[in-house]
């Protein structure tokens, strides 16, 4: 298939609309983040229902981003990925108007599966489209662009949260997907391989989706029904049955939406080893920043939207310049170091105990997200280069595809496993802590009960006016612990994904496979 300069006018418009449709998701997903305590307050959520927020999307577009990939590889990348815009705004208007968490969960699903033809097309449009020579500097435009574009998000998403108006970060969505629908429409060439459409894998969709919607619901249930709980383990050991039929019917298929082959390139299997383990971690480790400054730290949204920007600056100036280093020496020690540090700035947070609030992020929490911000933008791009490289560019979808589910998968699982774990053991250490307070069977239940909204926990009506203060530090004190355990597991699965770049990733070069 024929390919462009970056240099060329069809190269630049092929760049601008790939990092408008990302910068678009991007945006949602970062703003919304700072937002969640507001959207919590808002719409009477517990905690478990802010974990469905998040994950109803990422489940949808997890489950469903690999056949967002091979339908653009077969039936037209710019087709396709116009058609997962058009859901995505369709999606983000629903969500705006949502009178409910339940309803606002439904409609970010909707989200979810225009996000899944969406994505894999902003990857696989630069990867078929640009000379192979200046793909890896293509790349690096996108990422550093899209960091950009998106550095307002927090900060956007923070002051419409503190102003009441959490619902603009989705109605947002709305004016940049329509600008983005019309560039791809009168600027941008179609890309489509030859051979045409194949048969699709209607049967393997539907088995990740009820294999991982299982399993996020039992880990998520797990907080009020407990481990021995029958629904919990049933609907987890079904997830799991459900995945491993999946894996089956994948081996099977004429046409699978996962090309298990594609796992033979020791390369590609370690590079999505790699995104497993660093975005499982980065996920969790970026919920339970923003819940700690805003519910127990003292900040508001703005201000830990605000917060985050070392980490996008870093991003802006870094990420390009990482590809195009990528590109000339090799991924191999970018991919090592950039999860490593990476792993490490989670580890520093892990430290921040309670703070003075936002006078004291100079030295508190400044550390640490500088030291992650270099670690990611030391990774980003020769990432994404070399996952994309290991395959022959009539695969780009389909593996843009894989390695944007396995991100997913990540954090779908972080997010249920970590929600679950942390509402279990801030519940425990907050009951260990009751055993000597003169309150009564029925008050102490209430103030356990309120550990299932996590740093929203209020203190219940029934408690003395003596005694509110203490349950107050009570909850503070242990949600910093429970923040500590997140962050520092989230850091370990860091420094895993640099193993695994050090033992997959031997060559200077991935040798594509196709």
């Amino acid at each position: 298939m024929a390919t462009v300069s970056l240099q060329s006018a069809a190269g630049r418009w092929v760049v601008i609309s790939s990092i408008l449709a990302s910068a678009m998701a991007f945006i949602d997903g970062t703003a919304l983040n700072v937002a969640l305590p507001a959207l919590q307050r808002s719409l009477h959520a517990t905690g478990a229902d802010l974990f469905w927020v998040l994950n109803a999307y990422m489940l949808m577009l997890a489950s469903l981003i690999l056949l967002g990939g091979t339908l653009g590889d077969r039936l037209g990348r710019r087709r396709i990925f116009m058609t997962g815009i058009f859901i995505f705004i369709i999606g983000s208007a629903a969500c705006g108007l949502a009178g409910t968490v339940t309803w606002l969960i439904i409609f970010r699903m909707l989200q979810g599966i225009g996000g899944a033809l969406m994505i894999p097309g902003s990857l696989s449009l630069i990867s078929s489209s640009i000379d192979e020579a200046e793909r890896g500097k293509a790349i690096g435009t996108w990422s550093s662009a899209t960091t950009l574009v998106t550095i307002g998000g927090p900060i956007l998403g923070g002051a419409l949260a503190d102003a009441g108006l959490w619902r603009y970060i989705f109605f947002i969505n709305i004016p940049i997907g329509v600008i983005t629908l019309l560039l791809l429409a009168w600027k941008v060439a179609e890309q489509q391989e030859q051979g045409g459409p194949g048969k699709q894998d209607f049967a393997g969709a539907v088995l990740i989706v009820l294999g991982l919607a299982l399993l996020t619901f039992g880990f998520l249930r797990m907080p009020l029904s407990g481990f021995s709980s029958l629904p919990v383990y049933g609907s987890i050991a079904g997830g799991l049955l459900l995945l491993i039929a999946f894996v089956m019917v994948e081996r099977r298929s004429p046409c699978p939406m996962l090309p298990l082959y594609l796992f033979n390139n020791k390369i590609f299997s370690g590079t999505n080893l790699l995104t497993f383990f660093l975005y499982a971690g980065l996920s969790a480790a970026m919920l339970f920043l923003s819940l700690n400054m805003v519910q127990i730290q003292g900040y508001t949204q703005l201000e830990s939207g605000l917060s985050f920007l070392p980490f996008t600056i870093l991003m802006v100036f870094l990420a390009r310049l990482a590809g195009s280093l990528a590109d000339k020496y090799g991924p191999r020690w970018f991919l090592v170091i950039g999860p490593f540090t990476a792993g490490t700035g989670m580890l520093l947070l892990a430290s921040v105990g309670q703070t003075s609030g936002p006078a004291s992020f100079w030295t508190t929490f400044l550390p640490g997200i500088v030291v992650l911000g270099l670690g990611m933008s030391l990774t980003v791009a020769p990432l994404t280069a070399t996952v994309m490289g290991s395959v022959s560019s009539h695969l780009s979808g389909t593996a843009s595809g894989v390695n944007n589910a396995i991100t997913r998968i990540a954090g779908v699982f972080a997010i249920a496993v970590f929600g679950a774990l942390a509402v279990l053991y801030f519940s425990d250490s907050v009951q260990h802590s009751l055993s000597q307070l003169p309150l009564n069977a029925a008050q102490k239940q209430a103030i356990i009960a309120q550990t299932a909204n996590l740093g929203n926990a209020t203190v219940p009506g029934n408690i003395p006016p003596d005694n509110k203060a203490t349950i107050i530090h009570i909850y503070h004190q242990h949600f910093i612990q429970t923040y500590a355990r997140v962050m520092g597991t989230s850091g370990l699965l860091g420094w895993l994904g640099s193993v695994m770049a050090l033992i997959f990733i031997k060559s200077p070069r991935a040798k594509a496979l196709g």
